[in-house]
């Protein structure tokens, strides 16, 4: 799967902008980051939920890795070259409607 792939699906989502995040990439939806990319754009990490993690993890273990941040579990890696795209865009997906539904239970400011 190309990078290329991830950025068309990722921006035809709702309300998703694409921003940088330190010296990676991110997209959000409403200001919250739902998957990051690492400069050299062969891999993504997809911030799904504890339980969408371990069924992925469970299922595509050829592709899809732990995510850690610090010792903390957040998500999953997902190495792009050996990845199925229908697996990656499911878990963008998922990811996005975590932190859409959040964004929009959030209050304005």
């Amino acid at each position: 799967m190309k990078f290329a792939t991830v950025r068309k699906y990722a921006m035809a989502l709702p309300e998703v902008t694409e921003e940088p995040h330190h010296h990676f990439g991110s997209f959000r939806v409403r200001g919250k980051i739902f998957v990051t990319t690492p400069p050299e754009q062969a891999h993504i990490h997809v911030f799904v939920s504890e339980q969408q993690r371990e069924q992925a993890l469970a299922m595509y273990p050829e592709f899809v890795e732990k995510l850690l941040w610090g010792s903390k579990v957040v998500g999953v890696r997902v190495t792009l070259a050996l990845a199925d795209t229908a697996v990656v865009k499911l878990l963008i997906r998922q990811a996005w409607k975590n932190k859409a539904l959040k964004a929009l239970l959030d209050p304005v400011p």
